[in-house]
């Protein structure tokens, strides 16, 4: 199992919870804690690729899975923003 600590995250791969689940939750708790607002945006695919250390598909997975929990909607073309 590899360990990585990014964005003051640790990050675990090849453990039971796969990345894109920790990155996820990671994100639900940043919007659960205020420290995005309803309209705000969350980082892009290209923001999460260099904050976290994940792939692109990885990252689309992460909004994908935050989509699904109703906590972002996303705009073709302008990127992922914080559900009122």
């Amino acid at each position: 199992m590899c360990v990585a600590m990014l964005s003051g995250m640790e990050i675990r791969h090849g453990g039971p919870v796969p990345v894109w689940k920790q990155v996820a939750d990671d994100i639900a708790r940043r919007i659960k804690a205020g420290e995005f607002h309803k309209d705000d945006a969350i980082p892009s695919q290209t923001a999460m690729r260099q904050e976290y250390g994940i792939a692109i598909m990885t990252a689309r997975r992460v909004i994908r899975d935050l989509q699904e929990r109703e906590l972002v909607y996303t705009v073709t073309g302008r990127g992922s923003y914080v559900r009122g």
